[in-house]
């Protein structure tokens, strides 16, 4: 006996909430503005090292992308525009697969080659250094 066809909503469902998610925290951040002194409370890698982490200037760029501030978004942290636009091809790809009747999220190293990983990785480390020594200062949050 065959089981009952799934309605294509059901697997959109879980793809819209958290898109959904993603959104109220979008609007929180563009309505509550990071470039406040302690707005958000401080960076743990930035107190205990000095250092800026690969994502510090990330909520003040969302904020910028929010307020439709392009290049100032690109100012605070390069990264940012790069992995939103890769967070947004994933999400729509878990979209398209729920719509398809394979509700699972794609997973990254389905999508990537396991090198790619430790390539990005090791870019991440690199990144980090470059942008806490002098000639890295193009790199660093405003």
């Amino acid at each position: 006996m065959e089981t009952p066809a799934r309605p294509r909503w059901l697997g959109v469902g879980l793809p819209l909430l958290s898109g959904g998610a993603v959104a109220g925290g979008l609007a929180l951040l563009h309505f509550r503005d990071p470039h406040v002194q302690g707005a958000y409370g401080v960076c743990p890698f930035y107190e205990l090292t000095g250092w800026w982490c690969p994502g510090c200037g990330g909520l003040r760029g969302l904020h910028n992308l929010t307020d439709g501030r392009i290049l100032d978004a690109v100012h605070s942290n390069v990264l940012l525009l790069p992995l939103t636009l890769g967070f947004i091809a994933w999400w729509a790809t878990w979209l398209v697969r729920g719509w398809r009747g394979n509700p699972v999220p794609p997973r990254l190293p389905q999508v990537l080659p396991r090198y790619a990983l430790w390539v990005a990785l090791a870019f991440l480390v690199v990144f980090t250094v470059v942008r806490n020594t002098p000639w890295g200062s193009w790199i660093a949050p405003v």
